[in-house]
């Protein structure tokens, strides 16, 4: 089989392409995130993804297909139990999540709360409620700035957040908290994520700063970042992705502002002398689009992510693997502003690769974990279907093509 040295491997956070068989269950029929906002805008300019075959996957419709894709494309579904971020990016990585994590409709309960205010020392809390971020600080935001009191909150998903002015509680005691929330935050109240949400502004009106941290739950070491790193390989994060295994497996980490200092961060690692695995998040489509249903922004953080792809390209070695996929759907045009219970994508492309190879429907997102462990010869991982002899050119495919 051809080599594969380097893995650049780029989640689109929250770009789903259709409803799971069970998306009953989590209240999301009829979410296409991908496909429902193409519709909406009258079509997407994608050409490089669609190059790689993205509009040849099943079940994608409104999308441009390719007579002869240069990548190798599909289309994977989720077996474990949820349909957030840290589910989905520990189950690409290996990890089955069976039980999901908990959720609070109600707002946290007091066996949580006084604990948090006792062993911060705040002078008592705000919200502790589910709420969109940018509402609830427009809501609180005075009277948090009046009385010092941090803004408690959480969503659809696993998350207990901390919404604080950047004056009023600077940001590192704003980490302390999370970091006293997290500690607290255990058993039967084992959240996926505490996340400090830091802002700025006056007057009421308030602007969410880069300077948001999330505070994940360990996941298990079964899985494929460890077995790469015991293999003496990096594994470099971008974005929040040190943030969602909470440094397990992660060699060196860059946190991003946002999608286009994700991909500028992502081409520098990309030229540098590094063997393993280069793990990106481009967190906007969900946190800035998604969940504020802005069809509009959504559409061109689409448009802006397929027109940086040559660039992508052009950095690319002869031993690197490309692959582009997602962690859940959040779908901008239905009324929910939660993520939903979708199926993903998955594009591979490189010079290693075949080409035009139509991967199907995989069973479980950990099939690109499974392929990673093919790749680079490491123990296999727990599940997963391996893609590797399907996508990876063999010798006589080399001399052919040489």
């Amino acid at each position: 089989m051809a080599e594969v040295k380097r893995v650049i491997w780029i989640v689109l956070d929250s770009v789903g392409i259709g409803e799971l068989p069970d998306a009953d269950k989590f209240g999301d029929v009829g979410s296409n995130t991908l496909c429902n906002t193409a519709k909406a805008v009258g079509g997407l300019k994608i050409p490089n993804m669609v190059q790689l075959g993205i509009g040849n996957i099943a079940g994608i419709t409104g999308i441009e297909k390719c007579e002869q894709p240069k990548g190798c494309y599909g289309r994977l579904a989720e077996i474990s139990n949820g349909k957030d971020t840290t589910i989905g990016h520990w189950e690409m990585t290996g990890i089955y999540s069976p039980d999901p994590f908990p959720v609070y409709p109600d707002g946290f309960p007091q066996e949580v709360i006084e604990p948090f205010i006792k062993e911060t020392g705040v002078s008592g809390i705000l919200g502790n409620i589910p709420a969109s971020g940018t509402e609830i600080i427009k809501q609180l935001g005075e009277e948090h700035i009046r009385t010092g009191k941090p803004i408690i909150y959480t969503s659809g998903d696993s998350v207990f957040q901390i919404a604080a002015h950047e004056d009023v509680i600077p940001v590192e005691r704003l980490y302390e908290l999370c970091h006293t929330a997290r500690r607290i935050l255990t058993g039967k109240h084992a959240v996926a994520r505490v996340i400090a949400r830091p802002f700025t502004g006056e007057n009421g009106v308030y602007t969410r700063t880069p300077n948001r941290r999330d505070f994940s739950l360990k996941p298990s070491t079964d899985n494929i970042l460890c077995r790469v790193q015991d293999k003496g390989l990096s594994v470099i994060g971008v974005g929040k992705i040190e943030d969602i295994f909470a440094g397990v497996g992660i060699g060196e980490a860059t946190h991003t502002k946002d999608n286009q200092d994700g991909i500028d961060v992502t081409l520098r690692y990309m030229k540098q002398e590094n063997e393993g695995i280069i793990y990106t998040n481009l967190v906007e489509f969900d946190s800035a689009w998604g969940h504020r249903n802005d069809v509009k922004g959504y559409a061109r953080g689409l448009e802006e992510f397929d027109a940086r792809l040559p660039e992508i390209f052009a950095a690319m070695r002869k031993d690197d693997m490309l692959i582009i996929t997602a962690d859940h759907g959040c779908d901008p045009t239905t009324p929910s502003t939660d993520h939903s219970r979708e199926y993903v994508p998955l594009l591979m492309y490189g010079e290693a690769l075949n080409k035009n190879v139509d991967l199907g429907t995989g069973k479980t997102y950990a099939n690109i974990a499974q392929t990673i462990a093919d790749i680079f010869g490491t123990e296999p991982t727990t599940i997963g279907e391996s893609y590797a002899k399907k996508i990876l050119k063999n010798e006589s495919d080399n001399r052919k093509n040489g």
